[in-house]
């Protein structure tokens, strides 16, 4: 897996929003019969899997009214976070991913409501 290093400029992106930034992981090119898929196929599944790589801030919750609007006050945006977190694996639908090329690599971005399942390395 693709993670954030100090030697790469993953780092230096910030995902807004609701979106997350996924590194899709290498498509099978065979069946489970051992058939071997055209690469048109292979891009059609409406199905992809990959790493998290990123996530934005979430979801901005508005400001509670007060009940003296002349007031003045600073605007604290304030977010609801997503379920995804870095290192999950994230399977997606493919037809809501915008594909990007950054320092070389693939990614896709996905909001959040495009992400079907996670899979995390630790326990609920």
């Amino acid at each position: 897996m693709l993670g954030i290093t100090a030697d790469n400029k993953l780092k230096r992106l910030i995902v807004v929003g609701d979106r997350v930034l996924i590194k899709p992981k290498d498509a099978s090119d065979r069946t489970n019969s051992g058939l071997y898929l055209p690469p048109t196929v292979q891009e059609k599944e409406q199905v992809q899997s990959g790493y998290v790589i990123k996530v934005g801030p979430g979801y901005p919750i508005p400001s509670p009214s007060e009940d003296e609007p002349w007031k003045e006050t600073t605007e604290n945006v304030k977010y609801m976070p997503l379920q995804a977190q870095e290192g999950d694996i994230a399977l997606y639908l493919q037809r809501s991913a915008i594909e990007l090329q950054y320092e070389g690599e693939q990614y896709v971005i996905v909001q959040q409501a495009s992400i079907l399942m996670l899979e995390r390395e630790e326990d609920l």
